[in-house]
C-alpha cells in the first residue's frame, strides 16, 4: 500500500511539473521549432508518467491505449528535439511527422490487438522497447557526435546531462519493461522508475532556470550579418583589448591562410595555431562573432570564397564542384545546401544572377 501511494504521488508530481514546464515553454518559445518540440516532449513525457506499468499483463482499455501511443511516440519527439536543440539550422520535414505517426500507430495497434493475442505479450513488449531504445541511441549518438562543434557553453553542458539522463532513464525503463516482474517486485520496480523519472524532470526544470533561454532556443545567426562581420574589424564590446587582438588574429588567419580550406579542421587545431585555450576560442567565436556552431563559422568563410569565385567573370567556365572543393567542401551536396541556406539561391542561380548584372 505504501509503495502504491508513493508511486502515485511521484507520478502526480512529475505530471504537474511537466505540464507547468510545457505551459512556460508555450508562453515563451511557441514560435521556435526547438520550443515547439520541447512542448511536445513535455506533454508526451507526462503521458508516459501516467501510463507506464512494469509487470502488468492486464488488457489495455480503449482510453488508455491512445495515451500509451502518445508516450511511445515521444521517443521520436525526443530524437527530433535533440536535433533541433543542438542544430540551429534544423528544420522539420514532412517525413518526421510520418515517422512519429508510424510509431504511435504501431503502439496503439500493439496495445489493442497484437499484445492481447495469445503468446504475443512478451514479443510485442520487447519490440516496442527495442524501438524506443533505437531512437534513444540515435538521439544520444547525434548529441555526442556534434558536441565538439557547439560553441554555446551552456548548451554544451546540457548535452552531457541529456546523454546521461537518456542513458539512465530511457535505457533503464526499456530494460525493466522487457524483464519479468511479478507482485512485490513489480511494485518496487514501478516506484523506483517513478522516482528516477521525477528526479530527472526536477533536474531538467532546475537546469532550465540556470541556463539562459537564448543559449537554448535562439535561432541561428543571420548569415549575411555574420558574413559581413567576418570581413570587417569588430568594435570592442566591453570584453577588452586583449580579446579584440585575438579576434583580429583569428580573422587574419581565416582571410590570409584560409585555414577553413583544410580537411577536417577542428576548433582544437585552430586554438593551437592561435596559441590560445580552446575554451577561450569558443567564447570569442560565439560571443564576439555571433556564431553558435563551429562548422557554421567555417562554412560561412567557405561560402564567401565561393560567392566571390561564382561572381568572377574570369572563372565563368570553372565547374561549380571545383569551386566548392577549392573552398573546402568535401562534396557538392553539402555545398549546395549550405549555399542555398545562406543566399537563398543555388550556386548556379547565383552565378547566372551575377552574369545578368554584368
Amino acid at each position: 500500500m505504501l509503495l502504491a501511494t508513493l508511486d502515485i504521488a511521484l507520478r502526480a508530481g512529475t505530471v504537474a511539473l511537466l505540464l507547468v514546464l510545457a505551459a512556460s515553454l508555450l508562453r515563451d518559445f511557441r514560435n521556435l521549432v526547438a520550443g515547439r518540440l520541447a512542448i511536445a516532449f513535455a506533454v508526451g513525457s507526462a503521458a508516459h508518467a501516467v501510463t507506464y506499468t512494469i509487470g502488468s499483463t492486464s488488457p489495455v482499455s480503449i482510453w488508455h491505449a491512445p495515451l500509451i501511443a502518445l508516450s511511445t511516440g515521444n521517443v521520436v519527439i525526443f530524437w527530433l528535439f535533440t536535433r533541433a536543440l543542438f542544430d540551429d539550422a534544423f528544420a522539420l520535414r514532412w517525413w518526421h511527422a510520418l515517422v512519429w505517426a508510424a510509431v504511435a500507430v504501431f503502439s496503439f495497434v500493439n496495445c489493442m490487438w497484437i499484445a492481447p493475442a495469445a503468446g504475443n505479450l512478451r514479443i510485442s513488449m520487447v519490440a516496442i522497447n527495442l524501438l524506443a531504445l533505437g531512437f534513444i541511441a540515435l538521439a544520444v549518438g547525434q548529441t555526442v557526435a556534434s558536441w565538439s562543434a557547439d560553441l554555446v557553453e551552456g548548451r554544451r553542458r546540457l548535452r552531457i546531462f541529456i546523454v546521461c539522463a537518456a542513458a539512465l532513464y530511457g535505457g533503464m525503463n526499456a530494460i525493466m519493461q522487457m524483464l519479468i516482474f511479478r507482485g512485490e517486485a513489480a511494485a518496487i520496480a514501478n516506484t523506483a522508475n517513478a522516482a528516477v523519472l521525477a528526479g530527472i524532470v526536477a533536474a531538467i526544470s532546475f537546469a532550465m532556470m540556470h541556463v539562459t533561454a537564448t543559449d537554448l532556443f535562439q535561432a541561428a545567426p543571420d548569415a549575411t550579418a555574420a558574413a559581413d562581420s567576418s570581413s570587417q574589424p569588430i568594435a570592442a564590446q566591453g570584453t577588452g583589448a586583449a580579446d579584440q587582438r585575438l579576434v583580429d588574429a583569428l580573422l587574419r588567419l581565416m582571410a590570409d591562410e584560409r585555414i577553413y580550406r583544410h580537411d577536417n579542421i577542428t576548433i582544437g587545431a585552430l586554438a593551437t595555431k592561435l596559441r590560445m585555450p580552446e575554451y577561450k576560442l569558443r567564447r570569442l567565436i560565439n560571443q564576439r562573432l555571433g556564431y553558435r556552431n563551429f562548422n557554421v563559422f567555417l562554412n560561412n568563410h567557405r561560402i564567401e570564397e565561393a560567392k566571390a569565385a561564382l561572381a568572377d567573370p574570369s572563372q565563368a567556365e570553372v565547374p561549380v564542384i571545383t569551386i566548392a572543393m577549392d573552398a573546402g567542401f568535401q562534396s557538392l551536396g553539402p555545398f549546395n545546401r549550405a549555399f542555398k541556406a545562406t543566399t537563398g539561391v543555388t550556386p548556379t542561380e547565383y552565378r547566372k544572377l551575377n552574369e545578368a548584372r554584368a
